[in-house]
């Protein structure tokens, strides 16, 4: 996860008024990495798109909830943090 990404599709999302268009990307994403023609390498690249995607929408949902974007950003890093130390 990169969070200058996350950061760049969660602006998007509120440019939208909404994260359907994000949502609609990381389904796509989900379909075509089940496809067996893709090497392990291409399917890291899809896991990386798919994991800022997904933490996008979360952000932005964070962000309608009434979190400022820098706090909505930090709690959820926080929370990536912490399931990674599990």
């Amino acid at each position: 996860m990169k969070l200058p990404i996350i950061r760049s599709l969660t602006e998007k999302a509120e440019t939208d008024g909404s994260a359907k268009g994000l949502e609609h990307a990381a389904e796509v994403i989900e379909i075509l990495s089940v496809n067996s023609a893709f090497k392990e390498a291409e399917l890291d690249v899809l896991g990386e798109v798919l994991s800022n995607l997904l933490g996008a929408v979360e952000v932005y949902k964070l962000t309608e909830q009434g979190s400022s974007k820098s706090e909505a950003l930090n709690h959820f890093m926080k929370r990536v943090m912490g399931s990674i130390d599990r």
